[in-house]
């Protein structure tokens, strides 16, 4: 069996104190370059300022940042729960497979940015828009990694099964799901950060709070420190979401093997 690598010891350490010290000399780099060539604040402000104003506007941040993660929760969940019924669906019939996987192919193509005024003309400007916005993004790679999950059951435990002569119901609970499961993990891990990319692009067209909506009022307002301030606030925001599905994922104990 192929061993697995401990991502807690001493070397996930090293690796954490490596990627801050890195990141430290980054920002100072940043943080001289500014001063030294004397670049307006309002063009790059150093990132000084943008903690300030983090530390300043932490309270409108914070709930705007709540909203935010409440349309990609509801998106992502959404995306879920259609993305492995469909996924199944177009995995075991071929008329589904002809049918329903070409569409959802073109529908992949569509830039969802250009679907964006139409889907606040059709839900409004509240909620339900950036959830919709978050369960387009999200949608496909939940389908698609599901769908190739299922699809790489092992040959040799599908004899095993037909041999011990389970049922269809059996062999897809007990086989064919757990198989798919590393597969549809990463998918979620990839779908989560486009689907906080769809709230914001939703909360850009039309609406009146969120991240996104903070970000067009700092830029309207020649705010850059705000703005710096709310784009970091979206990358926290995505990257504890993704932790949070990759944590998830550790629990599907079978991927290792």
């Amino acid at each position: 069996m192929k061993k697995v690598r401990n991502s807690n010891g001493p070397g996930a350490v090293r690796g954490f104190l490596e990627g801050a010290v890195f990141l430290a000399v980054l920002i100072g780099i940043w943080e001289i370059s500014v001063d030294l060539f004397e670049v307006k604040a309002y063009l790059l402000p150093p990132p000084s300022a943008i903690a300030a104003e983090l530390w300043v506007s932490r309270g409108e941040l914070f709930e705007h940042g709540m909203i935010t993660m409440g349309e990609v929760l509801w998106g992502f969940l959404l995306a879920v729960g259609l993305g492995i019924p469909v996924a199944a669906t177009i995995y075991f019939s071929s008329f589904a497979k002809r049918t329903l996987y070409p569409l959802m192919v073109a529908l992949q193509s569509i830039p969802k940015i250009g679907l964006a005024p139409i889907i606040v003309v059709w839900f409004g400007y509240g909620l339900s828009s950036k959830v919709v916005m978050a369960f387009l993004f999200a949608f496909f790679p939940v389908v698609i990694s599901t769908l190739g999950g299922l699809a790489s059951t092992p040959a040799n435990m599908e004899e095993h099964f037909r041999a011990l002569r389970a049922s269809a119901l059996q062999t897809f609970w007990r086989l064919r799901v757990p198989a798919a499961m590393p597969s549809f993990v990463d998918g979620c891990k990839v779908a989560m950060p486009l689907a906080v990319i769809g709230a914001i692009v939703g909360e850009f067209v039309g609406s009146n709070d969120g991240l996104g909506n903070l970000i067009l009022l700092a830029t309207g307002s020649s705010n850059t420190p705000l703005t710096f301030a709310a784009l970091l606030t979206v990358t926290i925001l995505s990257l504890g979401l993704f932790y949070i599905v990759e944590i998830l994922g550790r629990f599907v104990w079978w991927r290792s093997t």
